[in-house]
């Protein structure tokens, strides 16, 4: 007996390693299924409310999840379908834009009449080698447009895996709530808190960000349509990708339109896209994010800041997501230890 005593804290930490081997092995087979698992989630999370409705009227779980999957395929996935085609005809209609004789000619028109701008121009062309700049650009083409089939087949796969984990999330998703509880070494009430936040986390940023960075979007298209910048829908889009980024993304799209238009000529058009970029389209995250994020959302925003550009930097475009989740877990675990280094401050507080 005392022999097997000894043995048992070895045995401890060889199960703890062989545990955190097999998770680790786990993630790097689960790593390329990774926008479509967090995709599931995300539409698990926000449409809960409504699958709760749905299943209060259909008893049946595999009937309506069924039908939960169907709802989402009609609202999310084909839409995006066609909204990606349309896209990619902007893409292409900008594309024929830029390349107008009309807008060329009014490009030299303008650096004729503004030779200080002519002369910088030229200087920065002549520094570059435009036969080899032209094989460069022309060889990334080629191997772009060489992997588009197998992107393609990519994309297909991972809105397949998604929607397949998405129906048993929806199914099961009692079941896997209480497997998590199960596994994580925290008291009952502490996993509520914990699952409960980072609940809120996915909710405020995948839905209200969303919200925010589409109304910028929107407000940014109606100033591009108004004013006859090319691809006026394209870049409309682009605003709402890039205002993601709280604080400063939708800049990145409305100041170089801004300074295009100016470029070309039109400095009127290009005053008014500033003065309503700056006053209405920046702004208004101001007052939508209080409303739409900041009652979930309990951070600063700065954190916020720091946790998408550096999840969009480790796992790129999930990473808008996965960001923020991973604060929130750091942040709410950071309390559960302050909490139980000082037990007198929690059971006030409590």
């Amino acid at each position: 007996m005392p022999a097997s005593r000894k043995e048992t804290p070895w045995k401890q930490i060889a199960l703890f390693l062989l545990t955190f081997s097999a998770v680790v092995a786990c993630a790097f087979v689960l790593r390329p299924f990774l926008t479509a698992i967090l995709g599931a989630t995300v539409l698990a999370v926000i449409t809960v409310h409504p699958y709760d409705w749905l299943a209060s009227k259909i008893r049946n779980g595999n009937v309506c999840a069924t039908v939960g999957l169907i709802l989402v395929i009609l609202a999310v996935i084909i839409p995006s379908f066609f909204l990606a085609q349309d896209l990619g005809q902007q893409v292409v209609a900008a594309v024929h834009a830029m390349r107008d004789d009309g807008n060329q000619q009014k490009f030299s028109e303008f650096l004729g009449s503004h030779p200080a701008i002519a002369a910088r121009v030229e200087s920065i062309t002549d520094s570059i080698d435009l036969n080899h700049a032209t094989q460069t650009v022309g060889s990334y083409l080629g191997s772009k447009v060489a992997g588009l089939l197998g992107n393609s087949f990519r994309v297909i796969t991972q809105i397949v895996v998604m929607l397949f984990l998405l129906f048993f999330f929806f199914r099961d998703r009692e079941l896997i709530l209480s497997y998590l509880r199960s596994v994580l070494p925290l008291r009952d009430d502490e996993t509520a808190d914990l699952l409960h936040k980072v609940g809120d986390t996915i909710y405020a940023t995948a839905l209200g960000r969303m919200v925010i960075a589409a109304v910028q979007g929107i407000l940014a298209g109606l100033a591009f349509w108004v004013l006859g910048v090319p691809g006026a829908v394209l870049w409309g889009f682009t605003t709402v990708a890039v205002a993601m980024i709280p604080a400063f993304g939708s800049f990145l799209v409305w100041v170089p339109i801004a300074i295009y238009l100016g470029l070309s000529g039109h400095w009127g058009k290009a005053a008014l896209l500033a003065v309503w970029g700056g006053v209405i389209v920046s702004t208004i995250d101001n007052f939508l994010y209080p409303i739409l994020v900041g009652t979930r959302l309990r951070a600063h925003t700065a954190a916020i800041l720091l946790s998408i550009l550096g999840g969009i930097a480790a796992f790129g475009i999930p990473g808008i997501i996965l960001g923020p989740v991973v604060f929130t877990v750091a942040d709410t675990l950071l309390d559960f230890w302050r909490a139980r280094a000082n037990p007198v401050d929690e059971a006030i507080s409590s």
